[in-house]
């Protein structure tokens, strides 16, 4: 995501569905159809991005006469308190970003157009991204976007914290047991060295990978029933508390006042599972950019990584429904996916990923192409922000100690299950 987000505000649902039927006429800033100049808005939140969207939306206009795209950058921590801002007001951007965890929500209330008429006439072939990212943008059946980038989770090591160990660099069918064993080794209590770090607050990075690799779920396949009550989805938890308990993870106080990735990249976090997004990240600091490398998630009962991605959708309000498909058709074409992979993210489409692994050669990242194999989608349902906030809640008691993995668990899933039956 780009990095996913988690969150979007409690009451976020209740404002789209007064949004769709208080919103008259067209949303959107662009120029109106009869004048004939056209501008199409464009909402990101990645200012690393922001070029290369103005380049693409340039080149959009350049074989669409009369028709410009405005970029309109809004940093991520503010990103969906303007969304919901404009979308209330009428005036919501042309196109936009949208990420899993909003998806089911902004699609339910009717404020993004379902595509699928666009996708069928222009004969925009969908298996040319992966599968579980269509999926992940689909809704009652109906395709809202075309996924732009896409990530998976790898586990980035510190290669000189290896060798000063004694340790070797993580075989590709390395397992849990591998890890833990490797943490082991790497911690350095006397050099403030940590084997990992356990995060709380990036589920896609950690707790939901470990809770696929042990067999378990974290939401029914219809979206209806919580899995954290199931055994194998608390052993998944376990891993983690359990890396907390022997002191080879910082324990929650300390992440919170430093940030994993800090202490990554200050040599005092030997392994730290982070996404393909991470290669930009790495390879600019220079503590990092090379003393790293990344190696495929350890298995469990079996592989898996969470893949997440960014897609484009239109406004269901937008003014110029015909011209921003074509934006969003264009924005998933080829040429526009080998652009975005020259800037840093990886691009969703296949076929056009080289030119990403070769802006960042030092690094194994063939390693996040490989994962798609074992790839499984990110858990969401219509109001996932909702549950987002509750796992926080009962998961933090079993991060600090203060109640069983287990029981913090099966609270949990109580408590999302009454959030599921709300939907």
């Amino acid at each position: 995501m780009g990095k996913s987000a988690r969150f979007c505000t409690a009451l976020l649902g209740v404002v789209l569905s007064l949004s769709v039927s208080a919103c008259a006429g067209g949303g959107g800033s662009g120029g109106s159809a009869g004048d004939g100049e056209i501008t199409l808005s464009y909402a990101v939140w990645d200012k690393n991005q922001k070029a290369v969207m103005e380049k693409l939306g340039k080149e959009f206009s350049a074989s669409h006469p009369g028709v410009t795209v405005k970029v309109q950058l809004t940093p991520w921590l503010d990103y969906w308190s303007k969304l919901k801002t404009v979308v209330t007001g009428g005036s919501a951007p042309d196109v936009f970003w949208m990420n899993g965890p909003n998806f089911q929500l902004y699609a339910s209330n009717g404020v993004i157009r379902p595509l699928d008429k666009e996708i069928a006439e222009a004969e925009v072939d969908l298996n040319v991204y992966p599968k579980a990212l269509v999926d992940l943008y689909t809704y009652e059946n109906k395709v809202y976007g075309l996924p732009k980038d896409m990530d998976t989770i790898g586990v980035w090591y510190n290669k000189k914290l290896f060798d000063a160990a004694g340790v070797k660099a993580p075989a590709d069918d390395w397992t849990w047991d591998d890890f833990r064993t490797a943490s082991a080794a790497l911690t350095d209590p006397a050099k403030g060295v940590y084997g990992t770090a356990a995060q709380l607050t990036s589920f896609q990075e950690y707790q939901y990978n470990t809770i696929a690799q042990a067999g378990g779920y974290v939401i029914s396949p219809d979206g209806k029933k919580s899995g954290y009550d199931d055994p194998k989805t608390i052993e998944g938890l376990r891993f983690w508390t359990d890396l907390i308990k022997k002191k080879q993870s910082p324990d929650l106080k300390t992440m919170s006042d430093t940030a994993p990735l800090q202490l990554f990249e200050a040599g005092k976090v030997a392994m730290y599972w982070g996404g393909s997004w991470n290669a930009g990240e790495f390879s600019a600091n220079d503590y990092t950019k090379d003393k790293v490398d990344v190696a495929p998630l350890p298995k469990g009962e079996k592989r898996a990584t969470i893949i997440h991605g960014v897609a484009n959708v239109v406004s269901a309000k937008t003014a110029h429904p015909k011209e921003a498909w074509q934006f969003v058709e264009f924005l998933g074409s080829r040429k526009a996916a080998l652009d975005l992979g020259k800037s840093g993210p990886l691009p969703a489409r296949d076929g056009t990923r080289q030119a990403w692994l070769d802006t960042y050669p030092q690094y194994r990242l063939q390693t996040f192409l490989d994962a798609l194999d074992y790839a499984v989608p990110f858990p969401v349902s219509k109001n996932t922000a909702a549950w987002n906030e509750a796992e926080l809640t009962h998961l933090t008691k079993a991060w600090t100690g203060e109640q069983p993995v287990g029981e913090a668990s099966e609270d949990l899933a109580a408590a999302m299950n009454d959030l599921l039956a709300k939907e």
